[in-house]
């Protein structure tokens, strides 16, 4: 966050521009001197400087990415254009101090291409509507209370915590008084049965708690370790891999993704439903091993969606 800090000297007052922030346990600080008398806020100061900081901040970061590009892409530019427009955004939205209406912007395009993702045929304008408007009157009532659930979902991120619980209270917030394709409402807790998805088999069901505890011992450990892009990925691909409910996992683990992206100060992301078969290609082929495109297709998604939350930012 970033401030305009007061300094005395003697019997004189002094203002400066600060700047400061943690990542993976080293520190960023950027500070310019203003002088006498200055009349400026943090947010005039920013704007006015905007380049400037960006630069300097993701000179700081890319000491972070070295280790990671060859990993994640054939082409360093990305993980860099990713960087670069994460830094724009937190900046952006402290020039304009972060107006709400984008919180909501984004939620209706998450929701509306994730539930698409998994089979929902609601348009993108009746989402709107129903979050904005409250009006529920759309043929398909199961897919009205699948966008209202989402929201419940969304809202909860704030709350949520790496364990059981949390796990299991966002699966029921997305599924409460849903119905499946089957007729039947969606089971309590995590599976009881096996689940194929594609041509894979996912975690059996009387294994699930052991390797979500795993997964979940692995993330408490390596959160201050690894870059904040591959944990997210990676925890992605490997709660997809147990598959720990019998319905549910593609949106509530996309909604996990992003907990840990915000977390560490980058915007959530879309995984969108044009690009629905690559995702799950790329899913299935980095369970089996072969991680390089998988990496490759989360950076375009997150590449794409922070243009998009760029947008909403120039809109307000």
């Amino acid at each position: 966050m970033s401030s305009i800090d007061k300094v005395l000297i003697g019997d004189k007052v002094y203002f400066k521009f600060v700047k400061k922030l943690t990542f993976m346990g080293k520190k960023f600080v950027y500070k310019d001197h203003l002088g006498k008398g200055t009349v400026i806020t943090k947010e005039k100061y920013l704007s006015d400087n905007l380049d400037k900081i960006i630069k300097k901040e993701l000179k700081f970061k890319l000491n972070f990415l070295e280790s990671i590009n060859k990993k994640l892409s054939d082409s360093e530019k990305l993980p860099e254009k990713i960087e670069e427009k994460a830094i724009k955004i937190n900046n952006l939205k402290e020039i304009k101090r972060y107006p709400k209406p984008i919180d909501k912007d984004f939620a209706i395009k998450f929701i509306f291409n994730s539930n698409n993702m998994e089979g929902s045929k609601i348009p993108e304008e009746v989402v709107k509507r129903i979050i904005e408007t409250g009006n529920l009157n759309y043929k398909n009532k199961n897919e009205v209370r699948e966008a209202l659930n989402s929201i419940n979902a969304f809202e909860y991120l704030k709350d949520f915590n790496f364990n059981f619980t949390s796990i299991k209270r966002l699966y029921y917030l997305l599924t409460n008084r849903l119905i499946m394709d089957s007729g039947s409402p969606y089971p309590k807790g995590f599976k009881k049965v096996g689940v194929v998805v594609g041509n894979s088999s996912t975690t059996k069901s009387e294994n699930v708690e052991k390797e979500l505890k795993n997964l979940i011992k692995w993330y408490q450990k390596n959160k201050k370790k690894i870059h904040p892009l591959v944990l997210a990925y990676d925890f992605h691909l490997d709660y997809e891999r147990i598959h720990p409910f019998r319905d549910g996992n593609g949106r509530t683990g996309r909604l996990i993704m992003n907990k840990i992206l915000i977390q560490n100060r980058y915007p959530p992301i879309i995984v969108y439903k044009e690009n629905k078969q690559d995702y799950f290609n790329a899913l299935e082929k980095a369970i089996k091993g072969r991680k390089k495109k998988y990496y490759q297709f989360m950076l375009e998604q997150t590449n794409k969606s922070y243009d998009y939350f760029l947008e909403l930012l120039q809109k307000y």
